[in-house]
C-alpha cells in the first residue's frame, strides 16, 4: 500500500522560509516521477513543482520560480520542497504527489499517488 506523508507545514511571517517533507512508504521514489501540488480555499488545486524519476529534470510553477526549490533524499525515500519569500498568496494546504502518467503531467488527474496535506499559512 503506498503512503505519502507531508510534514513540515505552519505559520510564518511573509519573507520567511518553511521546508516541507513528503516521507514514502510502498512507492520508491528514485523509480517515480513526483510533485508538490498546493490548493487554497475555495480554489482548484494547483500545480507547484515537479521532479522526474532521474532526478535529472525539475519544474516549478512560474508563481513560485526563483523561490521554491524539490529536492529528494533517496537513502530516506523522502522528497522536500524548500520555500523561500513566502508571500501570503502562498498560503494553502500543500499536497505531495508520485506516479505521473507523463513526463509533463501538470494536473491533479495526472498523478497517482496523494498525500493528505499540510497547511501552510504566511502572515503579511
Amino acid at each position: 500500500q503506498v503512503q505519502l506523508l507531508e510534514s513540515g507545514g505552519g505559520l510564518v511571517e511573509a519573507g520567511g522560509s518553511l521546508r516541507l517533507s513528503c516521507a514514502a512508504s510502498g512507492l520508491t521514489l528514485s523509480t517515480n516521477g513526483m510533485g508538490w501540488f498546493r490548493q487554497a480555499p475555495g480554489k482548484e488545486r494547483q500545480f507547484v513543482a515537479r521532479m522526474s524519476r532521474s532526478s535529472s529534470s525539475t519544474t516549478v510553477a512560474d508563481s513560485v520560480k526563483g523561490r521554491f526549490t524539490i529536492s529528494r533524499d533517496n537513502a530516506k525515500n523522502t522528497m522536500y520542497l524548500q520555500m523561500n519569500i513566502l508571500k501570503p498568496e502562498d498560503t494553502a494546504v500543500y499536497y505531495c504527489a508520485a506516479g505521473p502518467s507523463g513526463i509533463n503531467a501538470v494536473h491533479q488527474y495526472e498523478w497517482r499517488y496523494w498525500g493528505q496535506g499540510t497547511q501552510v499559512t504566511v502572515s503579511s
